[in-house]
């Protein structure tokens, strides 16, 4: 990392805190100022960093595979390894399936199906059943991509009339969130928060709170819909498979290494792998992205895996934004797998020419693979398709399994929250401190960090007369700004002192709130004896990320949430990365000589201050605005405004916020609300 040290000077706002700031002589208003921001890259850069070391991880394992038996090991290995990132499931409880109507057709009937697959969690779905078989047919999961009619959609109509019209008996069930099955209706049974990943995001990003992954539960559904296709007479339990495009083709993947009784699969338009996602700034919906995967070495190709050496057949676009190298490097990680298990006949891939989806072609080349592995014999074309009305489909009156009572997703996770509350108990000093350190995943400190002296940056109009601007490294590549304020000019590193400090953390730049929030000048006029420091953590002002779309910060699935979701991968929570940034940020300060520091932090600042005034001796005093009242609020309301970047995932397991703020009492904690 290259250390020269800069030098930024910037100021001219009132000289005294105590007084108000000066209205300009000229009549013309200032112009505004866009927030500083400095190092837009580098929470990009420090992600890629963390995954390409976690794919070296994975590269170097499979390289050493020599024997079959190396092989099969590895396969026992990363199927274990999908149960740490999915489990435990619940207990199976009873289906309670029905079919509420027949639809016939020349060749094949449609079942539309209810079954719950958890109780009182309503799954709806279409049958597709062969007419006129005399003996068992090959059975098919079809899983749904983000469609907002879910099952209905033309592409799943496709493929699932396709498979019917050549003898399988094909299931293909709404995704939560799809469908019939939104989660968020209004007394119309109209989405109220948009539908497919929408829903995935919201209900997804709350459940982490309470421990639970949003991909598990769809998966679950998946694995109860195998349950249900095996309870049919029509279907040969020995010859079962699971296929699905886009999203579908990410629950095929998951499945693929979570129930070993396929016999069969081709997830379609999914598999690259996680490093070319991230290189390529694409955001994944939550379900795509299981906790601790990166951490424990996994891949996309590695659910495929778990499965070898059954047939499976990879499905791709050339022109997909899942891109086609990812798709090449994923194959060949795997021939060579099936390769050691003698088993390569069994492995094949097709990459369509087209952009992103099921198309023709793609599902052909299905059609021909499955048919290989059943003994069917061979399948020049698909053959002709009539697609459905969505309501022929339905298997409730209006098409919301809301009306008929099903328990949405948020009341399943308000109920977890109430039971881990139950659970927890009190929590002593010591215990709590330990609990923090092991949810956040915090590193180890040591020392004082290396830091930069900024360029100049003038007329800043902060509330002192000066500032200087200093990078401090929290860890290789990662810088928190830190803005030093005061009178005269000072354009070197911050003088050696005793006298008390103000360590503000900010909202979302501090650039802007040193100019805007009104708690500064009133920390400034309470403590006018004290250095007074404002810092950006990670991701926040003067290294808000500029990727994944332009200006997407705010956005559902914007640059925020993309490194909240990888930090979760990586089993390093990007809260606990924030945190580390402002207890770096003290030990930086405390190597200055300021022992005696009031910490304060403003909304998404909040949280991390708290957590690191709670680890911090050096932090003595806490001010908190706009801080959550606890994580349990959060993940008990059905509507709710928390960005996953705050989140602690498993936190309720272990303690809430309240009970940090009841430590911080004896720090004279203040708090404050947002406003």
């Amino acid at each position: 990392m290259h250390r020269r040290n800069f030098l930024l000077v910037s100021g001219l706002g009132s000289a005294s805190p105590a007084l108000p700031r000066q209205a300009a002589v000229s009549q013309q208003p200032a112009p505004a100022l866009q927030p500083l921001n400095r190092f837009p890259r580098i929470v990009q850069e420090y992600f890629v960093r963390r995954v390409r070391e976690a794919e070296d991880r994975n590269l170097a394992a499979q390289k050493n595979l020599r024997t079959r038996r190396d092989a099969e090991a590895y396969v026992r290995s990363v199927r274990e390894k999908i149960l740490a990132c999915f489990g435990p499931f619940p207990e199976k409880t009873p289906l309670n399936a029905r079919v509420v109507r027949t639809v016939e057709r020349d060749v094949y009937n449609i079942e539309n199906v209810l079954f719950e697959s958890r109780p009182g969690f309503l799954v709806s779905a279409n049958l597709y059943v062969p007419k006129g078989r005399r003996s068992r047919c090959p059975g098919v999961v079809g899983t749904c991509g983000h469609t907002d009619n879910g099952k209905a959609g033309e592409t799943y109509q496709s493929f699932a009339q396709g498979l019917a019209r050549l003898g399988y008996v094909v299931l293909l069930f709404d995704p939560i969130g799809q469908g019939e099955r939104l989660q968020y209706v209004d007394r119309n049974w109209k989405p109220r928060r948009g539908t497919g990943t929408a829903e995935h995001l919201y209900a997804g990003n709350q459940q982490f709170l309470a421990g639970e992954f949003f991909g598990a539960w769809r998966a679950w559904d998946g694995i109860r819909a195998l349950d249900y296709l095996l309870t049919r007479p029509e279907v040969d339990p020995r010859q079962v498979g699971v296929t699905g495009n886009s999203g579908g083709g990410t629950m095929t993947t998951w499945l693929c290494g979570l129930d070993e009784r396929w016999s069969m699969a081709a997830p379609s338009c999914f598999v690259t792998t996680f490093r070319r996602n991230l290189e390529n700034e694409l955001p994944a919906d939550t379900e795509q992205c299981p906790p601790r995967a990166l951490a424990l070495g996994l891949d996309h190709a590695d659910f495929l895996a778990a499965m070898a050496p059954k047939p499976v057949i990879l499905l791709g676009q050339e022109r997909d934004f899942f891109d086609a190298r990812g798709f090449e490097e994923a194959y060949q990680r795997l021939k060579r797998l099936y390769e050691l298990l003698g088993a390569a006949d069994r492995l094949d891939r097709y990459l369509g020419a087209g952009e992103h989806g099921y198309s023709r072609e793609n599902r052909e080349a299905m059609y021909r693979f499955f048919h290989r592995v059943t003994g069917a014999g061979d399948v020049r074309q698909e053959p002709a398709l009539t697609i459905e009305k969505d309501e022929t489909l339905w298997c409730t009156p209006h098409g919301q399994v809301a009306e008929l009572g099903s328990k949405p997703i948020y009341a399943f996770t308000r109920e977890k929250s109430e039971a881990l509350a139950k659970r927890r108990g009190a929590t002593g000093a010591a215990a709590l401190v330990r609990a923090v350190e092991t949810v956040l995943r915090l590193p180890a400190r040591s020392g004082t960090p290396e830091y930069r002296i900024l360029r100049p940056r003038r007329n800043r109009r902060y509330p002192l007369a000066y500032a200087t601007a200093y990078a401090v490294e929290t860890e290789a590549g990662v810088f928190a700004l830190v803005y030093r304020l005061s009178k005269g000019q000072h354009l070197a590193r911050p003088p050696r002192t005793t006298a008390p400090a103000i360590l503000y953390v900010s909202d979302l730049s501090a650039d802007a709130e040193l100019r805007d929030e009104p708690l500064i000048p009133e920390l400034l006029n309470g403590q006018p004896e004290a250095t007074f420091y404002a810092c950006d953590v990670r991701g926040i002002g003067e290294s808000r990320p500029n990727t994944c779309d332009e200006d997407s910060f705010f956005h559902a699935y914007g640059s925020d949430y993309f490194y909240a979701i990888h930090s979760i991968m990586l089993d390093a929570p990007y809260l606990g990365m924030k945190t580390h940034d402002v207890l770096r940020v003290l030990d930086w300060l405390a190597g200055f000589g300021h022992s005696s520091i009031h910490l304060a932090g403003r909304g998404r600042g909040a949280t991390p201050a708290a957590f690191a005034a709670l680890l911090s001796a050096a932090a003595t005093r806490v001010t908190l605005k706009g801080a959550l009242d606890s994580y349990a609020s959060m993940a008990e309301a059905e509507a709710y405004s928390l960005p996953l970047s705050s989140m602690a995932p498993g936190v309720l397991s272990h303690f809430d916020l309240p009970d940090i703020y009841r430590e911080l009492a004896r720090k004279n904690l203040r708090r404050i609300p947002s406003g």
